[in-house]
């Protein structure tokens, strides 16, 4: 076995586990969540900011990102319930 070989199985296997250990995919994925969740700073950081986030979502939760896009759109909220002023004269 050359010492150039060691290097590389040695250099890969390193790298495996620090990324098992630091679990960047993970990260990115809360990170993508977090931000649509809560939706306030990916809202507001322009066209740029709102494509990196979706892309990221798209590349860690792919079942999520499909089933959110499947969901048809709300026409907004719904308004709230009126109160009849005169109610005790109205109920049975």
């Amino acid at each position: 076995m050359h010492p150039t070989d060691v290097l590389v199985i040695a250099s890969a296997l390193a790298a495996g586990y620090l990324a098992g250990r630091l679990q960047p995919w993970r990260r990115l994925g809360d990170w993508a969540v977090d931000q649509i969740r809560f939706a306030g700073p990916w809202v507001r950081g322009g066209r740029a900011r709102q494509a990196v986030v979706a892309l990221a979502h798209v590349l860690t939760a792919p079942r999520a990102s499909r089933r959110i896009l499947r969901t048809p759109a709300t026409t907004g909220p719904e308004p709230a319930p009126v109160r009849d002023p005169d109610w005790a004269a109205n109920r049975r």
